[in-house]
């Protein structure tokens, strides 16, 4: 490790630490470096800045004041490109808006020099399939779930036949294909409605009532004694 990846470290050690202190001997066995080295590398921390202090006596040591600092984002180029990878993988969910938008978080409090090497990396990976677009309503979709508002949805069957239904979302399975996991108020029950099946979705001012449903029972497609492959297609 080098001294500018092993200063990176000793931050985020002290900070996982925090408000326990480590000492220069503990944090030289950690790092595999003299205790001599450690200091050095403390000092040069407080110098720059960063809020890392001595404690004295026999179970003193250095600390981070964790108020006084955010934790830098420390990653490496393939690092980041892995983020990128699997976020654009996120394209045919409902996520796919807030995905590109975490990873310009991401990009926009790298340092400059690791965003560059970044882009270069990112520059020699190639994905064979691009995956479309998500569906336009999935926003609205995604915002009901997330505040628990009602939905009035216009849904085709696998015929193509439309019924109007108000339901109550509850979350999303996906896999191959993305369902809406919703209590239907015309059904009375738990339904699937595939996202790519919903023609029209408007978000009501109505809060969605508690309900008693376990999603992690539905995320086997009806594999199990769930009975969701029924569900998803009834609708």
């Amino acid at each position: 490790m080098n001294r500018t990846d092993r200063l990176y470290a000793l931050v985020e050690e002290l900070r996982a630490a925090s408000p326990r202190p480590r000492s220069a001997r503990w944090l030289a066995g950690r790092f595999e470096v003299s205790v001599r080295t450690i200091e050095r590398d403390l000092q040069a921390l407080q110098q720059s800045g960063v809020p890392v202090y001595a404690e004295q006596g026999r179970t003193g040591g250095y600390v981070l004041d964790k108020e006084r600092t955010l934790p830098p984002l420390n990653i490496t180029p393939a690092q980041a490109t892995a983020l990128a990878v699997g976020l654009h993988a996120l394209g045919k969910t409902p996520f796919a808006t807030d995905a590109r938008d975490a990873l310009r978080k991401v990009r926009a409090v790298m340092p400059e020099r690791e965003r560059a090497a970044a882009d270069e990396f990112a520059a020699r990976v190639q994905l064979l399939v691009s995956p479309a677009p998500p569906p336009e309503v999935s926003r609205v979709l995604r915002d009901a779930v997330s505040d628990r508002r009602v939905l009035r949805l216009v849904y085709a069957d696998a015929r193509g036949a439309t019924t109007d239904r108000l339901v109550e979302p509850l979350g999303f399975l996906g896999g191959e294909r993305w369902y809406l996991i919703a209590w239907c108020r015309l059904r009375d029950a738990v339904r699937g409605f595939r996202l790519d099946r919903i023609q029209e979705a408007n978000r009501l001012d109505e809060t969605a009532p508690p309900r008693l449903v376990d999603l992690a029972e539905l995320d086997t497609f009806g594999h199990e004694k769930t009975g969701l492959s029924e569900v998803v297609k009834s609708g």
